[in-house]
């Protein structure tokens, strides 16, 4: 989404050494490990928002003083994230958090989160019609970080170094918070944040032996599977929890299109499968022109979910991007976990032109699609490949759009001057619209094999 994936730093990272806090080299000060209680919030989701306080062994400088969240024990979340008051303000340090595992209480390693703040929909919303929160401010944010089941955190900002160690004379942004996401429970037994929240049950994990064990074989327990797996999908697809996949002709007849080359369109989850309260958002959806270019993100934060967790990942991005960051509504148009499923993002129609807010410079006449991970350093699978390469395929063909080709869009600002014109492929990296490593190195490079098999389902 932004500059850089939610990064793994260690306790002995670069940015600690240049501004050492008592907690630098390990857990002191951090609650013994140890299982934690859940407690009766986890039965409907939601926010907490922790302030932070100058760090005790930094001497008040100002704005300039490094900001902590000390170790503590919180109730149950799933996805955390750092906000600040205003949008438009840059925040010049590294923001680090780590994460205590509700089942094990572990605590993981330093985790860095990308604070790069150019790329926030709220700077073009006043131009483009996105549409900012009720009070009329987007907040600047990092990016958030998918860390599953958790009841403890410990934060830290650390303001950056001048080239020769010198503390940077600009300050911290006012009004920083720790964002806590719950997601809450979700359609099916998707149990958002509590306890078991993400990690398999005996009884699941013996299920998936078993169903192993007899697929190898050939056997009775591979028709049982597919059938039941049908059976399901037919439900979500009969209660309006998934749109099915349809072959070219009923797209035809769908979309009353007669263009040369049309796409089936892939099975896609709805916000009512993945559980969107419709409350949350901001007002109406925004329209646009067709999409004329797809622009490829990944969430970043991490690879380690199970594709059943990916609709608690998706409301708890949602919550973070309305209610912490105060966007309208989520900002991808779509979204593609590791196992190929395809989910609608912004309200408004999948069909329909709506404006997201993916691109900053490039939401108009274009659409977003994000993978859920971090593809800086690890491949994406070939399943999510696949489901990119379908979606984009059947998305632009709606317009009459070459996923292998390119067109000519006009910058809204951001990486190039408002106004310039800039030929982009139409199935674009987020860094090729902007000044970000995002959809990250391997994902970026899987982009040419995306357009050929996004052309090939076209029959071009």
């Amino acid at each position: 989404m932004r500059a850089k994936r939610a990064t793994s730093i260690g306790v002995l990272s670069a940015a600690a050494l240049l501004l050492p806090l008592p907690y630098a080299t390990g857990a002191a000060g951090a609650p013994p490990d140890g299982p934690r209680t859940t407690t009766a919030h986890e039965a409907s989701g939601g926010t907490q928002s922790l302030a932070f306080a100058p760090a005790h062994s930094d001497a008040p400088r100002g704005g300039r003083a490094a900001r902590e969240i000390t170790a503590r024990s919180v109730r149950p979340y799933s996805l955390v994230g750092v906000v600040w008051e205003r949008g438009d303000a840059e925040l010049h340090g590294s923001v680090q958090v780590r994460t205590r595992d509700a089942g094990t209480g572990r605590w993981s390693g330093w985790h860095e989160l990308d604070a790069h703040t150019g790329d926030r929909p709220g700077a073009a919303a006043g131009r483009s019609g996105d549409g900012r929160g009720a009070d009329g401010q987007v907040r600047g944010a990092t990016t958030p970080l998918w860390a599953g089941a958790s009841d403890g955190v410990q934060a830290r900002v650390l303001p950056e170094r001048t080239r020769d160690g010198a503390p940077d004379a600009r300050r911290l942004p006012d009004g920083l918070r720790l964002e806590l996401i719950d997601p809450g429970p979700g359609p099916g037994s998707d149990s958002g944040s509590g306890a078991n929240s993400g990690k398999e049950s005996k009884e699941n994990k013996e299920s998936k032996g078993d169903k192993g064990n007899k697929e190898s074989q050939g056997g009775k327990g591979n028709k049982e599977g597919k059938e039941a797996e049908q059976v399901r999908k037919a439900e979500e697809e009969r209660t309006g929890h998934a749109l099915p996949a349809l072959t070219e002709e009923q797209t035809r007849t769908e979309y009353g299109s007669s263009r040369a080359h049309l796409a089936p369109r892939p099975r896609i989850v709805t916000r009512k499968g993945w559980g969107a309260d419709e409350s949350l958002r901001q007002g109406e959806a925004s329209y646009t022109g067709a999409p004329r270019v797809a622009f490829v993100h990944h969430t970043a934060g991490n690879n380690d979910y199970d594709c059943a967790q990916t609709p608690s990942i998706i409301r708890s991005i949602y919550r973070y991007h309305v209610q912490s960051s105060k966007w309208r509504d989520i900002g991808y148009n779509f979204l593609v976990d590791k196992c190929g499923t395809v989910y609608e993002g912004r309200a408004g129609g999948v069909a329909k032109p709506v404006m997201g807010a993916h691109t900053y410079g490039f939401n108009t006449n274009s659409t977003g699609i994000a993978v859920i991970g971090a593809f800086e350093k690890d491949e994406p699978p070939a399943a999510a490949l696949d489901g990119v390469a379908r979606l984009a395929a059947w998305r632009l063909g709606l317009g009459g759009v070459d996923p292998a080709g390119t067109n000519l869009m006009t910058s809204g600002g951001g990486k190039y001057t408002r106004g310039t014109q800039v030929r982009l492929h139409t199935i674009s990296g987020h860094r090729d619209g902007f000044d970000t490593a995002c959809p990250g190195a391997r994902l970026y490079d899987k982009l040419p094999r995306i357009r050929q098999d996004a052309a090939a389902q076209q029959g071009r």
